[in-house]
């Protein structure tokens, strides 16, 4: 299997790393030190070498960092971990609430003397550490550049990963690498960019990786020069196949080089100051100018071949979770069930298409409580029986060549309590408000969250998470900038892939969350000629429709709901055996 069930952390283990932490802090002279969740690359994902705030606290989220001080070591995790975190680190650790308290107040309570906080350049990005030098440097806190301390009392730290790299066919991204590269510097006449982003050079030269767990990027450095060449650097065993995808115009440079490259470019150099790590900036000495990844929002617009490539991708994995559905929906009831169990069988639908490269994250399966959890992934230690009156909810994704999928489905085993078909409906209708949004060129994900979550506020209710964020192509599960959350300001534009995901959490009993993935396309004109947009819905799966309160809904929420199941068995039925077509047909009843 892809997925393991191993622990990967011990909190017992945590206070003993911070005490030798600390003696190597005391032994700097320094007060304290910056532990992120980030690489040297500033992606979401680590590898497993990079796994410092794990091996340090025991907390395994996908984002957050922690603040080690003589006296006290802060976790700073958002809403979506506030519960994971508890179970995770030792008391020694202390969960600080972020972004409700930010770095710079809490080192100002916590050092109000001032002092030294070191940190490793290569793991911050240039607008981290000028905003918090800036915060810092009046209350008498200096930031020290500084190697990486916690690399220091990580004796058995793994090696870097060595897949090799492989191309990405044109058939499947509908643009060459040249052609991309001509238009980025079209209106280049000098100097050069640095890219860290993995995402973006894999997106750049159309190539793929296996140096992150489930999510197929190549972890490298790259300089795309005025001219259109490129520098990449890597280690040259990863990239021995690629001579002839990436051609002459694309210079292959061992990573030892990298230094010395980024130091000798004449001005301008351009970087993305939130991306970049701070030492990248200190290597330049020529005139640098600060703006977005020339490769972000090209590679946010998908291109008509890559649209056709995900709905295709959607159509073979909606058909694999009918499949699953349908065994779930028999074999649940019978009480045998474990999460393991499900996630197994789950993951062997996805490989029996044949097709499947690698889930696109670990699935999330959380059987009652477990389900409040919003990020939470099941262990041997933590697996638990699917029990019938309990709400299920599972967060999955496959990654195949032609597109990334991510779905997630509650579902009820035996009857549902009418607190359980409440909340599941308003989720839905939340879900419902964003499939049918139109609106006008120039919105952001900022502008358009609220309407996820009314239904819910109009009980009194809420989620702590973005109601959606991007999707790549074959590439990272999440991908920005585009997203559906109050912190998504950039504007949405055609063929941008996006998650569609409200839930509803409540703490030690259960969780709600439906998720389809949708697509921005151009919509009618408006009836003042304004140009608007819309979303299609790539994602073609059942709701449980034994958890609809039917009651709550309007009369365009019922058509939507119908509507939805109808093209879903037109869609997905035709790729399913009887027995999964006859379930499929059921569960898509009209309400």
């Amino acid at each position: 299997m892809f997925q393991s069930f191993d622990a990967t952390s011990n909190p017992a283990q945590g206070p003993d790393r911070l005490l030798a932490l600390r003696n190597v802090m005391k032994a700097e002279g320094v007060d304290g030190f910056l532990v992120p969740r980030a690489d040297q690359h500033q992606g979401e994902y680590v590898a497993s070498c990079d796994e410092r705030l794990a091996w340090l606290t025991g907390f395994t989220g996908s984002a957050g960092f922690a603040a080690v001080l003589p006296d006290v070591a802060g976790v700073f995790i958002d809403g979506r971990y506030r519960v994971q975190v508890r179970d995770q680190v030792a008391d020694v650790f202390t969960p600080v609430y972020w972004p409700q308290t930010v770095l710079y107040d809490w080192l100002k309570d916590q050092l109000p003397h001032g002092g030294t906080v070191a940190y490793d350049p290569w793991l911050h990005t240039v607008e981290e550490i000028a905003g918090l030098t800036e915060k810092l440097t009046p209350l008498g806190i200096v930031l020290k550049s500084s190697d990486n301390l916690v690399d220091r009392i990580w004796t058995d730290r793994p090696g870097r990963p060595d897949a090799p790299f492989f191309p990405q066919p044109i058939a499947l991204t509908g643009e060459a690498h040249r052609d991309k590269r001509a238009r980025l510097t079209k209106d280049t006449t000098a100097g050069a960019w640095v890219i860290t982003l993995p995402d973006s050079i894999a997106w750049l030269l159309n190539i793929r990786g296996a140096d992150i767990p489930r999510n197929p990027v190549p972890q490298a450095f790259a300089i795309l020069h005025h001219d259109g060449h490129v520098d990449l650097f890597a280690p040259q065993a990863k990239v021995a196949a690629l001579s002839d995808h990436l051609g002459p115009d694309v210079n292959l440079c061992g990573p030892a080089t990298f230094d010395g490259a980024v130091a000798a470019l004449g001005g301008p150099v351009r970087i993305d100051p939130k991306s970049c790590p701070q030492a990248v900036r200190d290597l330049i000495s020529a005139e640098v100018i600060e703006a977005q990844d020339p490769c972000i929002l090209p590679k946010a617009r998908k291109t008509d071949v890559e649209i056709a490539g995900s709905r295709a991708a959607h159509l073979r994995d909606g058909a694999a979770m009918v499949r699953f559905l349908s065994w779930l929906d028999a074999d649940a009831p019978k009480g045998d069930l474990t999460e393991i169990a499900v996630v197994t069988a789950l993951e062997g639908f996805r490989r029996d298409t044949n097709q499947l490269r690698d889930i696109s994250f670990e699935t999330i399966c959380g059987a009652g409580a477990h389900g409040a959890i919003v990020h939470y992934r099941v262990t041997t230690g933590t697996d638990c029986p699917v029990k019938p009156g309990e709400l299920l909810l599972i967060d999955s994704g496959g990654q195949y060549v032609d597109g990334t999928t991510d779905i997630t489905r509650t579902v009820i085993v035996g009857d549902a309590s009418d607190e359980h078909r409440d909340r599941y409906t308003r989720v839905l209708q939340g879900m419902i408000a964003i499939s049918r949004a139109q609106f006008p060129t120039g919105v952001a994900g900022q502008h358009l969250d609220a309407l996820a979550r009314y239904p819910l506020w109009t009980a009194g209710l809420d989620y702590d998470h973005g109601t959606g964020h991007g999707v790549g192509s074959y590439l990272s599960v999440h991908e920005g900038p585009q997203g559906l959350s109050r912190r998504s300001t950039t504007p949405l534009e055609a063929g941008m892939i996006l998650s569609n995901e409200p839930g509803y959490y409540k703490e030690g009993e259960y969780g709600i969350r439906i998720e389809n993935l949708i697509v921005v396309t151009t919509a009618p004109k408006g009836t003042d000629d304004r140009d608007l947009l819309a979303f299609e819905t790539l994602t073609y799966v059942p709701l449980d429709r034994r958890l609809i309160e039917t009651s709550l809904l309007s009369p365009a929420e019922r058509d939507w709901i119908d509507r939805y199941h109808a093209d879903t068995v037109r869609s997905i039925a035709p790729l399913l055996e009887e027995a999964a077509r006859d379930w499929l047909t059921q569960a898509c009843a009209p309400l």
